[in-house]
């Protein structure tokens, strides 16, 4: 039986320099470990057990331990006995604290079942909808329901995918990853935020302040993440790859509001969201020659206007979409 830890660390800022010394204690403990930036890690912890001689709990409480002890940074930890019951019991435990799904069938089905449809990975706000909508309110429901009914209501693959991690089936592995360059930039609502329009401003707002950035350190965007935080503390997140590595703010823009709108966000009260970019050296990337005049005009006034926001500050020059727009970045 696998043995999965979900790893939360407080009070990390994007790009924070304790990051990568979080990460390197719990490779002390598992040669298993999944990056998830910034602020959260992944560990296959089964081989682990026999050499340090605990339990999956034992070893959490390790890992909390030495990560206050040795960064000063506090957790909050869940762990099961796959990828998806680890993420959502660290999704329910409270700030500091430590959830552990025993690895029986009994306990794995009384946690699972009254969990409410939305927190399993993968369901979004649109499908949650449409399930509820039919009468599957929890992930109990939804087990209880024929596989052939979840594919007529979501399509095939997403029916079955849906109908497996109902049932606590989830084949995916920790993949070790070495940390990848990357820069967030965030937008946080005065209040929880139902209107899309808003939205939509706060995404053009988070590529603006991108775009500049990624100019500005010579670097361009390889791939780009977009998470939703809600009012009730849950995330959701999507991630794009781009026809090219880029830092050109219509690009990004163009590539945002295209995770955005893959959301279904629809009445959501969303309470920020943030973007982050996979960096690579803009040196190494290729752009695609263009012979469109709309996209060479765009490229230059946009140098321009970098020009002036050096010159006068990062305010001098806004698209007319984001004056007077609410919120903090």
């Amino acid at each position: 039986m696998r043995h999965i830890v979900h790893v939360h660390y407080h009070d990390l800022a994007p790009g924070d320099p304790r990051y990568p010394q979080v990460l390197d204690l719990l490779a002390t403990i598992s040669a298993r470990v999944q990056a998830l930036p910034p602020d959260a890690a992944i560990a296959d912890i089964t081989g682990a057990e026999k050499y340090f001689d605990r339990d999956p709990e034992g070893l959490a409480q390790m890992i909390r331990l030495r990560t206050l002890a040795w960064t000063g940074v506090p957790t909050t930890i869940g762990a099961g006995s796959s990828l998806m019951l680890a993420a959502m019991a660290a999704a329910v435990t409270e700030p500091g604290g430590l959830t552990v799904i025993d690895d029986t069938d009994e306990a794995i089905v009384a946690f699972l079942h009254l969990r409410p449809v939305a927190a399993l990975p993968g369901v979004g706000p649109a499908t949650a909808r449409t399930l509820i909508h039919h009468g599957l309110e929890t992930v109990g429901d939804v087990a209880r329901t024929p596989l052939a009914t979840l594919q007529r209501l979501l399509g095939a693959a997403a029916g079955r995918q849906l109908h497996e991690r109902a049932h606590a089936h989830d084949p995916r592995t920790v993949v070790p990853n070495a940390l990848s360059k990357t820069t967030t930039v965030s937008h946080g609502f005065d209040r929880d935020e139902l209107d899309p329009d808003e939205h939509h401003r706060a995404v053009l707002a988070l590529t603006h302040q991108l775009g500049a950035r990624l100019r500005d350190d010579q670097a361009v965007a390889r791939t780009l993440t977009l998470t939703v935080r809600y009012a009730d503390r849950t995330t959701t997140s999507r991630t794009r790859t781009p026809s090219e590595a880029t830092a050109h703010t219509l690009a990004l823009t163009r590539t945002a509001a295209g995770l955005y709108e893959s959301l279904g966000l629809q009445r959501a009260r969303v309470r920020a969201l943030s973007l982050t970019a996979e960096l690579t050296d803009a040196t190494a990337a290729a752009h695609q020659l263009t012979f469109d005049p709309d996209d060479t005009k765009a490229r230059r006034i946009e140098a321009a206007a970098d020009r002036a926001r050096r010159r006068f500050g990062v305010d001098a020059v806004l698209p007319a979409a984001l004056a007077g727009r609410r919120g903090r970045p």
